[in-house]
């Protein structure tokens, strides 16, 4: 039963091949159109959320239900892929869309920047602004206006769990009386209403009460109990195989779900609020058209609808549904008349077999060039429609039609149209500006709570259905038929005349040799020239000044090399890039991020690199390198000097003797199967005399009995106060001076975390090198730990070295070099 409004025809410019709905879908959008109902549920993170109880709120009640993520998940790992930090979050930002479309959600977000991992709510509020982010809070409840808020976490246990999860549900208590008053954002009154939230409850489970035995004898005389198990026959799927389909979208995280089916209970409880029943948690609230003034007449036509409603023929309601469009114009303006009306007025689209459709002949442009246009409108219905005119919102530019859409015969029109000079590149609305270690920077309260970008060039179509008009508006997509896939969509980008990229993110430049620097120019227009020059402080050289670059032809890539060089040692600087034309001086890297399961995003940053002078000492050798879960460390250990071979499990044999040095990627055990007959040859390589690093692996399932080859025990320990002092418990080690001598310098600039899921059981023959903690916690002592094995050594690292390495963090560098070269 999924309510497919914001499925089919979302405001946010995703792009995806539209989907065509159902007779069945199109009666449960009608079913909805009759229940006046809000929810919001709110937690912390993509994934946080209960997809079971979102989609029973949605498909079930039949409620218009919400979920409000105070972060994009920046701060997290990535199972598919090397993107970390912003890139990631828009990853998981476009996840939980989809994860929205199947189980008929809406989703919001706050400005709170997901800076890592936080363990209590005290720390989490220090780093984010904790006034930005209930003023987003509120702001969101006011435009949801929710009759319920639901908490995921339970704001009593700080300590128990992510510092972030215990703060979303501390602020969600603290401002809910806050939303209904009018001294507070008074701002916000001129785009929002005051809401009157009635309850606020908070999702407990089994997991709150430390095991599924202790919460079966837990007193539940206070919880509501909400039975989210329903089977919708007509859709051939059970609440939690939709919840799981939900899920299941969450493939950064690997969150893969499987669901149970049959009854299914959830539990909530009362937080705040008057609620004493134990029938429903809509009790006393009237979620029928009646708590509208003048809406009764309203519910009385809709339930006409349902009960005439003609599965064979949708069509057969849209004269009455017309009927209901013009009552609820006829009210009084509020956020259910505004709701409702775009509720019925997808029905009324979908009911009539209507497609409209506006294609560009590319996906992407630069400010001022001309886009050819296709449009296409096709009534498949009997109905009497005209198109009475197009408008496009990019240079308001309007053309009369007035021409009746015959049945089934398809209206094709090609227009161009110039995307004027002055057009914003695209880029995220959130990442426009250069975002704090706490909080994003939007400066348009219309952005705030939004997913994505609103749809930023857009053909309207204005149709007439009797008398009435009725306006339809559709993003300018690109569409090509694809060999493999068919129809296959992409959204329209705007970019600018060309993209600069350095080839490396951190360059490490020794003292007093000259380096080649790459940067890459790809054009996005014919005939590029100009001057590609290296911006950088007085104490680096290069040459040559700048590279002239003569008729580059759109769509081409070439790269250009710098030379610098510098006879200063430990000295850091950014280098950017710009590339001067005739109008513009282009100084900006455009990157995409390509999955199957999400639209192709686009992502705008400075053209820049970190260049850092530094006499790294190693012995060039090969070095194998087992990829996980996704990090970028081979090409960082290649640019340094290394020959590293990405090993996949097939290629763990006996005879690696040329590898002096094996290093197993994050989360290796956690996601190679392949693995699992693969671990003895790794021990017997370091038997052998070779050197095994493994980095952090959680928790979870391992893919191996033993880890290692004596006992090791991973924890959930770790340090998230990355500038965390660490004292060194084996001073005379070797992995301590060899070649690097490792100070307390070297772990100063660190970034987000020190390290994570450190070991806390290891056997004697393990030598602890570092202890750590963060402020007002017991040491920790397992961030490092080796052991000689054989003629060689097996270390374990929970040392976020996935993330240091790409920051240029140069003690992370030196410590890595010496675990490579421990011999």
């Amino acid at each position: 039963m999924k309510y497919l409004l914001l499925i089919l025809f979302s405001a946010f410019a995703i792009a995806q091949a539209p989907k065509k709905p159902n007779a069945v879908d199109i009666y449960h959008q009608i079913e909805k159109l009759n229940v006046l109902a809000s929810v919001l549920y709110v937690a912390a993170h993509p994934d946080d959320e209960n997809t079971r109880m979102i989609s029973y709120f949605a498909n079930d009640v039949k409620a218009h239900t919400g979920y409000l993520s105070l972060t994009r998940g920046d701060g997290g790992q990535n199972l598919i892929g090397s993107e970390l930090r912003e890139a990631l979050g828009y990853i998981r930002t476009h996840e939980l869309i989809e994860a929205r479309k199947i189980d008929g959600g809406v989703q919001y977000f706050s400005r709170a920047n997901d800076f890592g991992y936080s363990k209590i709510p005290d720390e989490t509020l220090k780093i984010w602004s904790k006034e930005e982010v209930i003023e987003d809070m509120i702001y969101v409840i006011r435009k949801h206006q929710p009759d319920i808020i639901i908490n995921r976490f339970d704001h009593r246990s700080p300590g128990t769990t992510h510092g972030h999860h215990t703060a979303s549900a501390q602020l969600a208590l603290e401002i809910f009386d806050q939303v209904s008053q009018s001294q507070i954002y008074p701002n916000q009154l001129n785009l929002v209403a005051l809401a009157q939230p009635k309850r606020l409850f908070f999702n407990t489970s089994w997991w709150f009460y430390g095991g599924k035995d202790k919460f079966e004898k837990a007193d539940k005389s206070k919880l509501y109990p909400i039975n989210i198990g329903g089977y919708y026959a007509s859709q051939g799927l059970s609440n939690q195989e939709i919840a799981a389909l939900s899920r299941s979208q969450h493939q950064s995280q690997g969150f893969g779900s499987t669901p149970t089916r049959g009854e299914d209970i959830e539990y909530l409880e009362l937080l705040k609020g008057d609620f004493s029943s134990n029938k429903n948690v809509f009790d006393g609230i009237d979620i029928s058209w009646n708590r509208i003034k003048n809406g009764n007449q309203i519910g009385e036509l809709v339930k006409q609808i349902i009960g005439q409603y003609d599965f064979k023929n949708p069509v057969n309601s849209i004269k009455e549904l017309l009927n209901c469009r013009q009552m609820i114009l006829n009210l009084e303006d509020g956020f259910w008349k505004s709701t409702k009306l775009k509720d019925i007025e997808q029905i009324i689209y979908d009911c009539s077999g209507l497609y409209l459709e506006a294609i560009s002949d590319h996906d992407h442009y630069i400010p001022g060039e001309e886009a050819n246009l296709k449009l296409e409108a096709i009534n498949r219905s009997k109905l009497n429609i005209n198109l009475v005119k197009i408008s496009f919102n990019t240079n308001q530019k309007s053309i009369e039609i007035n021409q009746n859409l015959d049945f089934n015969t398809p209206f094709y029109q090609e227009e161009s149209l110039t995307f004027p000079k002055s057009t914003p590149i695209t880029t995220p609305y959130w990442l426009e500006e250069t975002p704090n270690n706490g909080m994003f920077k939007v400066s348009a309260q219309k952005l705030i709570g939004l997913p994505e970008n609103p749809m930023a060039h857009v053909v309207t179509f204005t149709l007439k259905f009797d008398n009435q008009l009725i306006d339809y508006h559709k993003p300018i997509v690109h569409k090509f038929n694809s060999s493999q896939y068919g129809e296959t969509y992409k959204p329209l980008r705007i970019v600018s005349q060309a993209s600069l990229s350095f080839n490396e993110n951190v360059q490490i430049i020794s003292k007093g040799v000259s380096k080649k620097i790459g940067v890459k120019v790809k054009a996005f227009k014919d005939n590029l020239s100009g001057e590609l020059s290296l911006n950088l402080k007085n104490n680096f050289e290069v040459s040559p000044k700048f590279i002239q670059i003569n008729g580059l032809k759109k769509g081409d890539e070439q790269q250009f090399y710098f030379e610098i060089k510098t006879n200063d040692n430990q000295n850091l600087d950014v280098l950017t890039a710009s590339l001067k034309t005739d109008n513009f001086i282009i100084n900006k890297n455009i990157s995409l991020i390509d999955y199957p399961h999400i639209p192709l995003l686009q992502i705008v940053k400075n053209a820049e690199t970190k260049a850092i002078v530094a006499d790294l000492k190693n012995s060039k050798k090969t070095i194998g390198y087992i990829m996980g879960a996704g990090d970028e460390l081979p090409k960082y250990l290649n640019e340094i000097g290394y020959d590293v071979k990405n090993l996949s499990p097939e290629d763990i044999s006996n005879n690696m003797n040329n590898m002096s040095t094996i290093i197993v990627g994050i989360r290796a055990y956690n996601t190679l199967e392949g693995l699992k007959n693969k671990q003895d040859l790794l021990f017997e390589y370091v038997n052998q005399g070779g050197n095994l690093i493994v980095q952090y692996n959680t928790t979870g399932k391992l893919t191996v009995d033993n880890l290692a080859p004596f006992e090791l025990k991973i924890s959930r320990d770790r340090v998230t106060e990355e500038d965390a002092k660490v004292e060194f418990l084996a001073p005379q080690h070797a992995v301590l001076n060899t070649p690097h001598q490792i100070t307390d310098k070297d772990f100063l600039g660190w970034v987000q975390e020190q390290g994570l899921y450190y070991p806390n059981q290891w056997g004697k023959e393990f030598t602890s090198i570092l202890k750590t903690n963060d402020t007002n916690e017991s040491p920790k002592t397992g961030a490092l730990l080796i052991a000689k094995y054989g003629k060689g050594h097996y270390i374990y690292t929970g040392l976020s070295f996935f993330r240091q390495i790409p920051a240029g963090v140069l003690g992370a560098y030196r410590l890595l070099i010496n675990l490579i070269e421990l011999r």
